[in-house]
């Protein structure tokens, strides 16, 4: 039987998914990251899918989300949204070891998977974290620097005021330029990496994540089945059904054999 602990680690609040019969013994560990506007309880069905198979897995709270939310619209959401992320990447390492400390991981088996936000979040993670040993993007994107912009010019387009200074937005770009995957390519080191887009994707551009994946692949030529692309022809912003399974099986490929 899967259980569904709530538990608050330092100010994260987050879920603990396992096994009842697994709660105490050191598994296979993956997080999941949820998207902007989404929640962690949004993500349950990924999760229970991976304890089943004998993961344990854990759904953080993203800031200004959730548990954490402050009341703030989504127009105030998508402003923080680099903050967001950048604040989940840091949250993912002591939670990781959290769990570490109480022996409840195998180190050598931690997988990270996200879905929109929480996708461009894992990618920022691989330039961070070598513990990470092997990770899905969910209509994630690692090209940091490059999707800032794009998101500064789609506001723009729409008759938004820039909610940053040009000096705001210089500062904001020198920050991301060290969590962004597509400029630090040597930092996957060959770990397994499973994308999932949609190619009419409106939120997140599936060319930007397609793009990375090709300029990378040559550096996988010894062990090509450790990178994967599964493109959607008409999915929009939502995983399909497809991607789900997909994501499981990449993770038991992975890290459970």
């Amino acid at each position: 039987m899967v259980i569904v602990e709530k538990e608050q680690i330092k100010n994260v609040s987050l879920l603990h998914v396992v096994k009842v019969e697994d709660r105490h013994a050191q598994l296979p560990f993956i997080i999941f990251e949820h998207g902007v506007t989404s929640a962690k309880e949004h993500n349950l069905h990924y999760a229970y899918l991976l304890a089943e198979k004998g993961f344990r897995v854990i759904l953080p709270e993203a800031l200004y989300h959730g548990d954490r939310e402050e009341g703030l619209s989504q127009k105030e959401l998508f402003s923080h949204f680099w903050k967001i992320v950048l604040n989940t990447i840091h949250e993912m390492d002591f939670l990781k070891e959290y769990y570490v400390q109480a022996d409840l991981v195998d180190l050598d088996r931690i997988g990270v998977v996200g879905t929109s936000m929480g996708g461009i979040t894992i990618l920022g993670a691989l330039t961070q974290y070598p513990w990470i040993q092997a990770a899905v993007s969910l209509m994630g994107m690692p090209a940091y620097e490059q999707f800032s912009l794009w998101q500064l010019e789609q506001l723009q387009n729409q008759g938004f005021k820039l909610p940053l200074s040009e000096e705001q937005i210089a500062e904001q770009l020198s920050v991301l330029k060290d969590f962004d995957l597509s400029l630090h390519p040597e930092k996957l080191n060959k770990r397994p990496l499973l994308f999932w887009h949609a190619k009419n994707d409106p939120v997140v551009p599936y060319q930007f994540t397609y793009d990375f994946f090709e300029s990378i692949k040559r550096e996988y030529n010894q062990t090509p089945e450790k990178i994967k692309f599964i493109s959607d022809d008409h999915a929009g912003h939502k995983v399909s059904r497809e991607g789900i399974k997909a994501t499981v099986n990449w993770f038991e490929k992975y890290l459970l054999q």
